[in-house]
């Protein structure tokens, strides 16, 4: 595995760019630090973790130490928040996580409106032990959120039942725009509640693809950051042919849009 070095200046819009390490997990599962060393190469300086490849945290915090790279952020399944949160803080004061985001719920557990509500509580409940801890929680939104269910939509429910000083969001772009929403509109009615931003595209079709391959208009996104609450951006792609390259024309598209 290679990169070529690139410029680190960093896009003016954004003042960190940041990625989440899913989608080069194909990589990370080869080699960890030659696939952090890369992702840095090209200009990242943040990074969101999605497992951590049987890397201990004081190995891992080593690693970020030496390329430059923070990781504010991390995710975590529902399983770890409910049985052990307590071990979940300690890694996260090695690593530097300041967020722990729940990347969704089980499928299970949200059949019905009840379910959701009961869940939203559980959310609060598990933001409430985060604050303890000094963090901050957050959910990471797909697409069935938007899907009404018992007369509701699930993803405005979230927005209204859970406290926004316990449980922040992690927007999806794509899944948010897959599933109906508008970002825009969501930063008006909710501002200040999504900390975290998932930057990935998509065509009109709904085919998901590198950012700035498709249509889904980030310059305006960004222009409203401030409204949004947004602290930190992760660039995304669930099934790239090819991550480097996927994450490198992601990051480009960010630099040249926004020093234009």
């Amino acid at each position: 595995m290679g990169a070529g070095a690139r410029p680190s200046a960093h896009p003016s819009r954004l003042d960190r760019v940041g990625v989440q390490l899913y989608t080069v997990r194909s990589l990370m599962a080869e080699d960890v630090e030659r696939t952090l060393e890369a992702v840095a190469a090209i200009g990242y300086r943040e990074v969101e973790f999605a497992g951590y490849f049987e890397r201990t945290p004081a190995g891992l915090r080593a690693t970020l130490d030496g390329l430059g790279l923070e990781a504010p952020a991390t995710h975590y399944g529902l399983n770890v928040f409910r049985d052990r949160l307590d071990e979940a803080i300690e890694v996260s004061a090695t690593l530097g996580h300041r967020y722990l985001v729940l990347p969704s719920l089980p499928t299970a557990e949200r059949s019905t409106l009840d379910d959701y509500l009961r869940l939203f509580d559980e959310m609060n409940r598990i933001g409430e032990a985060c604050g303890r801890a000094g963090l901050g929680f957050a959910y990471h939104n797909h697409a069935f959120e938007f899907e009404p269910t018992g007369g509701a939509v699930p993803f405005d429910l979230l927005l209204e039942r859970t406290d926004p000083d316990l449980v922040h969001v992690e927007i999806d772009l794509f899944w948010t725009v897959e599933g109906g929403g508008d970002p825009l509109a969501y930063f008006e009615a909710h501002p200040g509640r999504f900390r975290l931003c998932h930057v990935k595209d998509r065509t009109p079709d709904g085919t998901m693809v590198d950012v700035g391959k498709g249509v889904i208009d980030f310059r305006a996104i960004f222009d409203r950051s401030a409204q949004a609450g947004f602290e930190h951006y992760f660039v995304e792609h669930d099934q790239p042919a090819d991550p480097l390259a996927s994450i490198s024309a992601s990051f480009d598209h960010i630099a040249a849009m926004s020093d234009g």
